[in-house]
């Protein structure tokens, strides 16, 4: 396969892409192929953090225009963090492995963005696989949007830079992009983007069925609320 059109990296990107990965060999060519062919003008840089896969992921990474990162702490929420740390752009966009986005998405996203002025947004998605991964895709789609304080699912979150320093950036709990984008939105204004639409994967739903997923869950945000990251979001701040 020809490797990809190597593109001039701007000084300063107008955004950064935070793509964690372990052992995504399988789904993350599509994830980068979908950045790649993104009809923008807007200059991008892509961060690919991997969490110590032994599966090939590193390998296709490099066949892409990306910085390849070697994440040092455990946990997607340290990866996403460390991918942040590491990122030159004045917006992050936080994109998982299995996650594709249409052409349109970035310039679609960051004119949303700055015609309400939030800080930050995701938009809508479709979950791939079983029929029951729908009721996932319902609940994101429409429960959590409306949210007074909404939750930004991890896989499509687009920040202002200083909005997510501010905030703290991710924790390293379960249910990370719960606790950081419920925190977030104490602080300043988020929301979703009905025009836009990204594809992920439900292979959690497909390998645990809708029951083990939502067991799965639950017991990630036990432990988040465990953590300190509930109401009070004080602790999330620097």
């Amino acid at each position: 396969m020809a490797s990809p059109t190597r593109r001039r990296m701007p000084e300063r990107p107008d955004v950064s892409f935070v793509v964690p990965a372990r052992n995504e060999r399988e789904y993350l060519r599509g994830t980068l192929s979908s950045i790649a062919s993104l009809d923008t003008a807007y200059e991008y840089e892509v961060l690919v953090v991997d969490g110590g896969s032994s599966d090939g992921t590193r390998a296709v990474a490099t066949e892409y225009d990306v910085t390849l990162l070697e994440q040092s702490g455990r946990g997607i929420g340290a990866g996403r963090h460390e991918g942040a740390q590491a990122a030159r752009g004045e917006w992050l966009v936080f994109v998982d492995a299995d996650t594709e986005l249409r052409a349109n998405y970035l310039t679609a996203m960051l004119g949303f963005l700055e015609g309400e002025r939030l800080a930050a947004a995701s938009s809508r998605c479709r979950i791939t696989g079983p029929a029951k991964a729908k009721l996932v895709e319902t609940t994101i789609n429409h429960v959590f949007s409306r949210l007074a304080y909404p939750i930004l699912p991890g896989f499509n979150l687009v920040v202002h830079h200083r909005a997510y320093e501010r905030a703290g950036g991710f924790p390293n709990v379960a249910n990370e992009d719960t606790a950081f984008s419920r925190g977030l939105a104490r602080q300043v204004p988020t929301g979703y983007c009905p025009q836009v639409l990204v594809e992920s994967s439900g292979r959690r739903i497909e390998r645990c069925g809708l029951t083990g997923t939502l067991v799965h869950y639950l017991r990630l945000d036990a432990h988040r609320l465990r953590s300190g990251y509930g109401r009070d979001t004080s602790q999330q701040t620097g």
